[in-house]
């Protein structure tokens, strides 16, 4: 038996489960339509799509599916053929917000018991909007409790603002997923050093 047969007879994909295969998408520009959450379809989805000519496989995993007419490789990677452009501005959403803020509470810069503040309280006045909404800690949330930051005796890190679709495009890129297939690392731009 030659090597390389070898060697992909006992390739690591071969032993994945198909469910475990999701394909990266594309735009027609060969960027991911979205970085956080990463726009992943499952393999089902993704052989539908090549089949009905929708997207261009880019990559494949050797993990192949089978019918009774034909094998095809489960494609890691897929171009849409019709660019989608994205929306300026994001769904406000939990979500949404705590990317803004790089998942950050804007009062004293932790990362645990996150939820959401009223800057401005709805008691007050103020309104649920990007604008006058912030990432905050549990404690710090409480602390503040239904006052201002300024009646509170508490600092805002960063004003709250509306972002575009692109600015939490480069948040995300900062909060890599677990699972990073090979295939998929010349598509995500992840602050990589570039070599000279």
């Amino acid at each position: 038996m030659d090597e390389g047969k070898k060697r992909r007879m006992y390739h690591p994909d071969l032993l994945r489960h198909p469910d475990a295969c999701p394909a990266l998408v594309l735009n027609a520009d060969y960027t991911p339509l979205s970085y956080y959450p990463l726009s992943l379809w499952p393999w089902q989805t993704a052989v539908k799509a090549v089949f009905l000519e929708r997207v261009d496989i880019v990559a494949q995993y050797v993990r192949e599916v089978h019918s009774p007419t034909r094998t095809l490789q489960l494609p890691s990677v897929i171009a849409l053929r019709q660019y989608v452009k994205p929306s300026e501005h994001p769904a406000f959403t939990r979500f949404n917000l705590f990317l803004r803020d790089r998942f950050e509470c804007q009062y004293c810069g932790g990362a645990a018991e996150l939820t959401f503040d009223h800057v401005v309280p709805r008691a007050q006045g103020g309104r649920t909007t990007w604008e006058n909404v912030a990432t905050a800690c549990a404690p710090c949330n409480l602390r503040k409790g239904g006052r201002t930051p300024l009646q509170a005796h508490m600092n805002l890190n960063r004003r709250p603002y509306r972002p575009t679709s692109w600015q939490l495009q480069e948040n995300g890129r900062s909060f890599p997923p677990n699972y990073l297939h090979e295939s998929w690392r010349d598509y995500l731009y992840w602050d990589i050093e570039l070599e000279a």
